[in-house]
């Protein structure tokens, strides 16, 4: 690894498993600092044992992203023993209900995607782009999808908070761009993670035939695009949807 990111402090919602728990791990492998969030308390666990494994000051703390008083004392720690952060990947998310049609949508279904998906990077920004203000410096980027930038049947919550991750992520990243804060969204497609809910090699299979690179992502790879837009090699990139998905969108 190059330690591009030394000495930063970098943290990382949704880090028990999947793209955060690739990424958590790629930026204590570049030289970070790296402060974990989950509120799956085994995941959060498991990750940060592999963490100490890089990284000896690494920490966890099992917070729900749309709770505001959770993410206020969340934070408030991470500021009493870290004094700032410099990294902010927002990448907590939830799938909600699959294959159901908007008319036939559960609305307690379609709150809870609305509340971790959209109000919890809300929140995570809200924190994040306080603390970063002081320094006036920081990047912050935010987990969205290729289904954030194109339709896709059967999730009508998780495809509209998709696309209000980006609009937010724009939104913000004009308003604090002259305050030397960098902000820019990640667009994952199919990536072999527990929310991708992989159930033997057929559907893999089936699932690859629509990819135009003929396979499911590893999360390793996001992680990757992740870690460069949150270096200083990709200074002069913001307000950018970063699509990392195989070539799935340019057939729609």
């Amino acid at each position: 690894m190059s330690g591009r990111l030394k000495s930063k402090i970098a943290f990382v919602t949704g880090a028990g498993s999947g793209i955060g728990r690739s990424a958590a791990i790629g930026f204590a492998k570049e030289g970070a600092t790296v402060i974990i969030n989950d509120l799956d308390r085994e995941g959060g666990q498991e990750t940060l044992n592999d963490l100490k494994k890089i990284c000896s000051s690494a920490s966890f703390y099992s917070a729900d992203v749309a709770n505001f008083s959770q993410m206020e004392n969340l934070f408030e720690g991470i500021i009493d023993k870290h004094g700032r952060i410099d990294i902010g990947f927002n990448n907590a998310g939830v799938p909600g209900i699959t294959g159901v049609l908007t008319a036939d949508y559960d609305e307690e279904d379609w709150h809870r995607v609305v509340a971790v998906n959209l109000k919890g990077i809300f929140l995570s920004m809200k924190f994040e782009l306080k603390i970063m203000l002081q320094r006036k410096s920081g990047v912050i980027v935010n987990t969205s999808s290729v289904v954030g930038m194109g339709g896709f049947r059967g999730c009508p919550a998780y495809v509209a908070t998709k696309h209000g991750i980006i609009g937010l992520t724009r939104a913000a990243a004009i308003e604090y761009a002259q305050s030397g804060i960098r902000i820019n969204a990640v667009c994952p497609g199919f990536v072999r993670t527990p929310l991708l809910g992989l159930r033997d090699d057929e559907h893999e299979s089936n699932i690859s035939r629509r990819v135009p690179l003929g396979r499911v992502a590893e999360p390793e790879e996001i992680a990757e695009a992740v870690m460069w837009l949150c270096s200083d090699e990709a200074s002069y990139v913001a307000a950018h949807p970063l699509l990392v998905d195989g070539g799935v969108l340019a057939q729609i």
